[in-house]
This record gives structure tokens, C-alpha cells and sequence, in this order.
């Protein structure tokens, strides 16, 4: 159930509940009006709450994590002093 077709039920179950002076002898018009406005508010709600659940996941921040691999393996007996790394981009003719 949509937003409308919720405040629409809200809507006429006022109308009933408090607008209309009817005496049906087989159906009470102020407990039809008080079902259709719960009806309604529990739409609302439920409707609500799938439009939130749904825009939080859309939302949500893209991360990205760079791992980085070692360019030589760590040896804690010595200290390395000099780094060699090579750098491929795209476009340089060597597979990435």
C-alpha cells in the first residue's frame, strides 16, 4: 500500500468515524471509520518503513581498501636499505 492510497483510508475513515450520522441498524459506521483509519496508519507506517530500509541501502558510502602487497619479504635479522619498485600503468604494454 502506497503513501496515498494510506492518508486516503486515514481520510475516509474521519469521514466515518466523526462526519457521518447514519444509524444502520446491522453496521456500526464509527467502528467502520476507526478500522479503516488503524488501516491506514499501519500502511503508513509499514510504507514508511520500506522506503527507509530500502534508501539506507542505496545510500550507503561505496569504500574501496588498497592492499598492498610487500615488495620484498621482511626479514627482521637485517634492515633493508634500498626499495626497488616497478610501476605498471595501463597503457605501458605489460599485463597489469
Amino acid at each position: 500500500m502506497g503513501i496515498g492510497a494510506s492518508i486516503f483510508l486515514i481520510a475516509l475513515g474521519a469521514i466515518f468515524a466523526f462526519a457521518v450520522d447514519a444509524n444502520l441498524g446491522w453496521l456500526n459506521l464509527n467502528v467502520v471509520g476507526w478500522v479503516l483509519m488503524l488501516a491506514g496508519v499501519a500502511g503508513l507506517l509499514t510504507t514508511l518503513y520500506f522506503w527507509n530500509s530500502r534508501r539506507r541501502v542505496v545510500a550507503a558510502p561505496v569504500r574501496e581498501r588498497i592492499v598492498a602487497e610487500p615488495v620484498a619479504p621482511v626479514r627482521e635479522d637485517r634492515v633493508v636499505r634500498e626499495e626497488y619498485r616497478e610501476v605498471r600503468g595501463p597503457g605501458s604494454g605489460y599485463p597489469a
